[in-house]
């Protein structure tokens, strides 16, 4: 992986779940688990059709909250306070990240589907909080998802970032196509390479592949 790829780079845009930490923590575990009892309540349906009605928004929408929204006119805001109160007790500092991504020239983004007051508090836990310019959640996109490409050019806007010099590092391969098409650079950090004409580059390992760029 050529660290001349990044030469140009100047806005570093990270999403937060699975991509901040690794996803053997399964903090999304108990976000999903809320989601389900958040379903069941709103819908007034059993577990198991609330799991699957679940998948069906997160496939079709973009997240659960996206189809929600639109199939049901769920209130978004509720939702979003109710799905993120967990436990971050699984969560730990990483100061070799923390290291790596201050030493990252130009601007640093946090760009989740999640919220951004729930961001922070992950932020917190790792020992990442000061290290990013501005943290941006679904509610700065409108409540619209990544992957549309609607919510990234919102986010972006708001940001004034030009995705020219711009690199994204996210965890769902699906969600680095408008970011590609964008003209950035894309880094998919995920367990297993999901190989597509969208992603320039996988890691599994987001702090050794920043060690690379950053020296």
């Amino acid at each position: 992986m050529p660290a001349a790829d990044f030469a140009h780079v100047r806005a570093w845009v990270f999403d937060l779940d699975n991509t901040l930490y690794h996803p053997s923590v399964r903090l999304f575990d108990q976000i999903e688990a809320r989601m389900v009892a958040y379903v069941m309540t709103a819908l007034g349906v059993d577990r198991a059709e609330a799991d699957r009605l679940r998948v069906h928004y997160w496939r079709t929408h973009g997240t659960t909250l996206a189809g929600l929204m639109r199939e049901h006119d769920i209130d978004p805001d509720p939702y979003l306070v109710d799905v993120h109160d967990i436990s971050f007790d699984a969560l730990t500092p990483d100061p070799a990240l923390a290291a790596r991504i201050r030493a990252l020239p130009g601007r640093r983004i946090v760009y989740t589907n999640g919220s951004a007051p729930y961001a922070e508090r992950v932020l917190a836990a790792r020992g990442l909080s000061g290290l990013f310019d501005a943290v941006y959640g679904v509610e700065h996109a409108g409540y619209r998802p990544k992957p549309e490409k609607s919510a990234f050019d919102q986010v972006f806007a708001r940001d004034a970032l030009d995705p020219h010099v711009g690199a994204m590092f996210e965890d769902e391969a699906r969600n680095l196509a408008a970011p590609h098409a964008m003209g950035m650079k894309t880094v998919h950090v995920a367990p297993d390479p999901a190989p597509q004409d969208h992603i320039h580059h996988h890691t599994d390992d987001l702090s050794d592949f920043l060690a690379r760029l950053v020296g």
